[in-house]
């Protein structure tokens, strides 16, 4: 067996070129964390229908929970070279995102010699697919977008943070800033109109 790296840096294969699994005995056990995201695009009605509980093959967002968490823990039997780890912990949540779809986010932990974000990936992906087909005889239109890793912790490379997570972030804390501090009261007339140079502080003239 070839042992010796791929030119390429491609740790998955070997300087012939073959795939291998990565021998990561050496590596020392730490904290993971790994969280991915996926996005299922459905009409307005359909989503109406899943919160309703109306779907005709039962309870959508159970469903697609429960599947989520076993597809993490499957996710060597379908990604040929993960390593099978021992996963601590699973949450897979399912939200309303708008009117006319449902965002779903995976996180895994462990603590061991390699990270688990194929593993969030495997599961708000096969949560995804399970809405689809919890939902398909409603509608055949519905789109899986937006899987993506959003964040991961621990490991020699360090943590890191997709700019999609960063973004929605800063935008949770404005908004939750601007609930904690209390509205103005708005003035009955108009501002007063000053003008200088030619020009109002409103619109030019």
């Amino acid at each position: 067996m070839d042992d010796s790296e791929h030119p390429g840096g491609l740790s998955h294969l070997d300087a012939s070129g073959a795939a291998r699994m990565v021998d990561v005995s050496a590596k020392a056990d730490t904290d993971r964390i790994a969280t991915a995201e996926a996005v299922v695009r459905m009409a307005r009605e359909t989503l109406a229908l899943i919160q309703s509980g109306g779907v005709p093959k039962g309870d959508v967002i159970a469903t697609a929970r429960i599947a989520g968490i076993m597809a993490a823990k499957r996710t060597p039997d379908l990604i040929p070279l993960c390593h099978p780890l021992a996963i601590t912990g699973v949450t897979v949540d399912l939200e309303p995102d708008g009117d006319d779809a449902l965002r779903i986010e995976a996180t895994v932990k462990t603590t061991g010699k390699t990270g688990v974000e194929m593993e969030a990936l495997t599961a708000a992906t096969v949560a995804a697919l399970t809405v689809y087909d919890m939902c398909k005889a409603v509608e055949k239109g519905m789109r899986i977008e937006s899987v993506q890793l959003l964040e991961k912790r621990g490991g020699k490379s360090g943590d890191w943070l997709a700019r999609a997570r960063d973004i929605r972030d800063d935008v949770q804390r404005r908004a939750d800033e601007q609930e904690r501090w209390p509205r103005r009261e708005e003035s009955a007339s108009p501002p007063e109109r000053r003008s200088g140079g030619g020009w109002t502080l409103d619109r030019p003239r």
